[in-house]
């Protein structure tokens, strides 16, 4: 991670990405959120400059962006500060947590941030601007999309496929060549041991639509 990062939103989120930032030696510009109550202060000795209109001083070739929105929903907010800004023409940084276990062959998309503990195994494919949260687990050959969101403790067994925009609650489970549709959301603690349909939400042991 060669160039400076300026990151988008203040909130809890961003205090654990910028852990992991100090640990890989990324040089941090300032930090940028919508919330007029939040500017100038600092969340971890790292300085709130403003809001979204200071990204416009920087060329989009001179910094990478580092999306600090989380979710405990499903993840549209996070999905639209990504959209909106890769239209202007920046990248997000890719971030991996120096604790966390990530196969050789193991792909990660533009923007993803894999969280301290977290364990990506062989042939797995994580998506852009999706988080692996603290200690999630993802087994071998499973494909994550787009904008989801694995949350702390997430255990996924090997072939399971999770197509954008899902949020995964914590600690849930989901057992081996398992699908889960756009859109859904899986409640925390779920056990998933079928199928889950596309824009639907589930919960429990096992995971039943609610």
């Amino acid at each position: 991670m060669n160039l400076p990062v300026l990151i988008v939103g203040g909130g809890g989120h961003a205090k654990v990405l910028i852990e992991a930032l100090r640990l890989s030696s990324a040089a941090i510009l300032g930090i940028i959120d919508a919330d007029p109550a939040k500017i100038g202060t600092d969340v971890l000795g790292i300085h709130v400059i403003g809001d979204d209109t200071v990204i416009s001083q920087y060329a989009p070739d001179s910094i990478r962006l580092v999306n600090a929105l989380g979710s405990v929903h499903l993840p549209k907010a996070r999905k639209a500060v990504f959209e909106k800004f890769k239209e202007k023409g920046f990248t997000f940084a890719t971030i991996v947590h120096p604790s966390a276990v990530v196969a050789s062959d193991a792909a990660l998309g533009e923007g993803a941030q894999i969280m301290a503990g977290a364990i990506i195994q062989p042939g797995s494919r994580i998506g852009m601007n999706t988080i692996v949260n603290t200690k999630a687990s993802v087994d071998h050959d499973c494909l994550i999309g787009d904008h989801v969101h694995l949350s702390p403790g997430v255990t996924l067994s090997g072939d399971v496929r999770i197509d954008n925009g899902v949020h995964i609650g914590t600690g849930a489970t989901v057992i081996q060549g398992i699908t889960i549709g756009a859109n859904s959301l899986v409640g925390a603690g779920s056990v998933v041991i079928a199928d889950v349909p596309a824009e639907i939400r589930v919960l429990g042991a096992p995971a039943r639509k609610r």
